[in-house]
């Protein structure tokens, strides 16, 4: 069924002119293919007949979801059932139209589908073809399935998160699937990049847990050089103090002091320059050695005023920090306003949602202070097989 839309229209950007045949569902996938959106591609969102899983999560705006509409706002949408002949060969047909196919299938299922990727590079040798999952197309565990729940678990994160006598504690956000889909769309632009000296297309085989891996920064690098695993370390960092969250008269700060010069200049703040000179706190070594007694001192001093004070004094310092945000907070920011990171969704269904904008600010494209519309499932049908039509 072809159901009336506004037509999405891709910002201008680097990837204008690019086509995604976006297989994916829920949010690793998503996440990518929307940062390709929002980098100027065309993003024809393939969905099986009862829609993206997505589709059916809260919030809601009206009959909308907002969380399905944050992240497929822009895109088009065409319902096929590829295991149905007429939609496998409309499929097959849209493949020789685009650039890029993106799924995050569990390995093997695209296979059984006809369409692994030795027979795609085989009908199709310019087509990209980037494959999300859990464990990635190889390896023991590879045909496993994986949530971000699991891959923050088992990658270690959740290991470095908390405070340790709390609880096992689950980063806030989906960093399991954001940090897949960013490496994803990494990846995606990497091989369009060389299949414009190549002529060739190529597989991208991302593994969530290969990128929670990539992310533990300087956890891995601790490990093999101490031979213990790194402890949470609840706000602090594990290497650098003063480097946390710290409590005011009223309310929670963060402050960092990355550098033996700033620590000075932090202590002469707090009215407090003996600090710097107490062989304690001398180095930074010392100070992660007594990093509970720098700890106390710092909070002690700061219970003498209101967070606002703090701040003002902090900043006319040139010392690094802040308020410690909720969301709220954070998106009330005007810098955040500022930097154009809350936009809003065109069209129906959920018009005028705010969300967050796209990071990356290229001072050869504009932008926009809004995003296409949410695509209602096989919206544009119609639309996109002028792409087969075209042949």
């Amino acid at each position: 069924m072809d159901h009336p839309s506004a037509t999405p229209v891709p910002p201008s950007g680097p990837l204008s002119g690019a086509t995604i045949l976006d297989l994916t569902r829920v949010l690793a996938g998503p996440f990518a293919t929307m940062v390709l959106g929002d980098l100027g591609a065309r993003v024809i969102k393939v969905e099986p007949p009862d829609g993206d899983d997505a589709r059916t999560f809260g919030p809601w705006i009206g009959d909308t979801s907002a969380y399905f509409g944050s992240l497929n706002r822009g895109k088009e949408s065409i319902a096929l059932d590829l295991k149905a002949d007429a939609d496998r060969s409309l499929f097959e047909q849209l493949l020789g139209q685009v650039d890029v196919l993106v799924e995050n299938f569990r390995p093997g299922t695209l296979e059984r589908l006809g369409f692994g990727w030795s027979e795609l590079h085989a009908a199709h040798p310019r087509l990209i073809l980037a494959s999300t999952s859990g464990f990635g197309q190889t390896g023991p565990w590879a045909s496993r399935p994986a949530y971000d729940m699991i891959v923050q678990g088992m990658g270690g994160l959740m290991s470095l998160t908390g405070h340790a006598d709390g609880p096992p504690t689950r980063v806030g956000t989906s960093i399991g699937d954001i940090a897949a889909g960013l490496f994803t769309a990494i990846g995606i632009v990497a091989a369009l990049h060389e299949r414009n000296r190549t002529g060739l297309g190529q597989q991208i085989d991302v593994a969530m847990l290969d990128c929670q891996i990539a992310i533990l920064e300087n956890a891995v690098a601790r490990y093999f050089a101490t031979g213990a695993a790194p402890p949470p370390s609840g706000a602090r960092h594990p290497a650098i103090a003063p480097f946390g969250c710290y409590r005011a008269a009223d309310s929670h700060l963060v402050l960092a002091a990355g550098n033996d010069r700033m620590f000075r200049v932090l202590a002469g703040v707090l009215g407090r320059p003996a600090l710097a000179d107490d062989p304690r706190f001398a180095a930074n070594r010392d100070r992660i050695d007594n990093v509970e007694d720098l700890e106390a001192e710092i909070n002690a001093c700061l219970a003498a005023a209101p967070r606002a004070v703090w701040l003002d004094r902090l900043e006319t310092a040139g010392v690094p920090a802040g308020p410690l945000n909720d969301v709220a907070d954070a998106v009330a920011s005007p810098q955040v306003r500022a930097r154009n990171m809350l936009v809003e969704i065109a069209g129906e269904g959920a018009d005028g949602l705010k969300i967050a904008g796209n990071p990356i600010k290229l001072s050869g494209h504009p932008d926009p202070a809004a995003r296409g519309p949410v695509p209602e499932l096989d919206a544009d049908r119609a639309r996109v097989l002028e792409l087969v039509r075209e042949r």
